[in-house]
């Protein structure tokens, strides 16, 4: 496969943020990303013809993907307590010694051909398990991978930050400031998380995207905030929570560790964040990809 040039460039001077910038001279530019977490991949309930064909868009559209942690799910190490090799892949089935290179090497066979897309991989509770029980980074290997392929994905770590930097017209610069963080807790069987919204406002004064994953709920929750700028004039600034719901879905087998604990059904997909200049200003729209 060709590897085409993607208009953005993707750098990482700290290890908890990551900045892409961006050209957007001409006055009809657009440039789209997919918001992505909870793949799970590796998992005998992952949906992989729908995970498939929102890469499959987003290499269509030039978009750059974020993954947002749990790109792989791993749970039939030695060390897990959830260790069950009948949920166990049939592509996976190499010998219990080489689980985890068989993980890395399935996964990096599903996602190089996506490899010029892919800006992050954060780290989520899954390769943070693997981390400490068996002493091996799953998706900074797997980031390896990509980059081996031109790839320009880099590694984050449980929570951090990305930047969009845009430039325009020699003198216009500006940015959009992204937080994200895997996901903790278990959601809430009313709330569906969204009660740490409030929360998280409370500390992120800077954030104008807080994007998480974890509890494969999903949504698209606004607050309206106001700020007093250094001249002196009040202004009110919106924040958008995002929630990414995944790509596993065990609840339609009726099987699973999911079923044994009564979880409920969970939406599938993950979200569009486009950007679009207007005039002087950078714009921004935010759509779901799903069914």
């Amino acid at each position: 496969m060709s590897i085409q040039a993607l208009p953005f460039l993707v750098e990482q001077d700290h290890p908890r943020v990551v900045t892409i910038r961006m050209d957007a001279n001409k006055t009809d530019w657009s440039q789209t990303f997919l918001l992505r977490a909870d793949a799970h991949r590796d998992n005998l309930y992952n949906v992989w013809d729908l995970e498939r064909k929102h890469l499959d868009q987003a290499q269509n559209r030039g978009a750059g993907i974020l993954d947002f942690g749990d790109v792989f799910c791993c749970m039939q190490g030695r060390f897990d307590k959830r260790l069950d090799y009948d949920q166990l892949r049939p592509e996976l089935h190499v010998g219990a010694k080489r689980y985890l290179d068989s993980c890395v090497d399935f996964l990096a066979e599903s996602y190089v051909p996506y490899s010029n897309n892919w800006c992050l991989f954060g780290l989520g509770n899954h390769e943070d398990s693997v981390l400490n029980k068996h002493q091996t980074s799953l998706h900074d290997r797997l980031a390896e991978r990509l980059r081996a392929n031109k790839s320009p994905v880099k590694s984050g770590p449980y929570h951090g930050w990305v930047r969009f930097a845009f430039s325009f017209c020699t003198t216009h610069h500006f940015s959009y400031h992204l937080w994200y963080h895997h996901g903790y807790g278990g959601g809430g069987p009313v709330t569906r998380d969204t009660i740490q919204t409030n929360r998280q406002a409370v500390y992120l004064t800077n954030a104008d995207f807080v994007v998480s994953g974890h509890t494969h709920d999903s949504f698209h929750l606004t607050i309206r905030r106001e700020t007093l700028l250094a001249n002196g004039r009040p202004v009110l600034r919106e924040v958008e929570f995002l929630k990414c719901p995944g790509y596993k879905d065990e609840y339609s087998t009726g099987k699973g560790w999911a079923n044994m604990r009564g979880a409920p059904p969970k939406p599938l997909g993950a979200h569009w964040l486009t950007f679009y200049r207007e005039g002087l200003n950078i714009r921004y729209e935010i759509g779901r990809a799903k069914e």
